[in-house]
């Protein structure tokens, strides 16, 4: 019998290589990272919503100019971390503790909830939540089928109810336009 698939929670993102013993400066998108990059936290890798079979067992980890600095078994040397540049680091929902702040939410957790307006007019739902330099986008499927990106700010998305399975959207004018 099968197992269900766990979710994953991005943890941080590999910017690029430090040094040239294999360290890799990773972008930190959790709030406990004193937790998620000890030595010997099992991280998965990512790349482009493609999950791959490689693991990272964490080394060590330091603080460095404003970043993180990161080693792990089996990444030696400046062309391995180099290779895993782009990449988010994800841990499975099944380690996760509760966020405790009720304006906080795992990926998992907003992961195929229904999107509506103020109104109450249904838009779609939630795909998937996406990591990027800039903040946290929201991928929306709409009715009609096409992928909308929704910044997950509270002056666009004022409220999350995981209870009743849905997230409120105030969008801007044109963001859920066609084009």
């Amino acid at each position: 019998m099968n197992e269900p698939e766990l979710e994953t929670l991005a943890v941080g993102r590999v910017v690029r290589p430090h040094g040239i013993r294999g360290e890799l400066v990773v972008e930190v998108l959790t709030d406990s990272p004193e937790l998620r990059f000890a030595p010997g936290s099992v991280l998965g890798v990512q790349r482009r919503g493609v999950v791959r079979a490689q693991n990272l067992t964490v080394t060590a980890a330091r603080q460095h100019a404003g970043r993180l600095l990161v080693r792990a078994e089996g990444v030696e040397g400046r062309e391995a971390a180099e290779d895993l540049r782009g990449v988010l680091l994800t841990v499975r929902s099944d380690v996760l503790e509760p966020t405790g702040d009720p304006d906080e939410f795992h990926d998992h957790e907003l992961t195929g909830l229904r999107v509506e307006l103020v109104s109450g007019d249904e838009v779609g739902a939630v795909g998937e939540v996406l990591h990027t330099p800039a903040g946290e986008l929201l991928a929306v499927r709409t009715a009609d089928g096409r992928e909308v990106l929704v910044p997950f700010v509270a002056e666009i998305v004022p409220e999350v109810d995981l209870a009743a399975g849905r997230l409120v959207v105030d969008p801007p004018e044109g963001l859920l336009d066609a084009e």
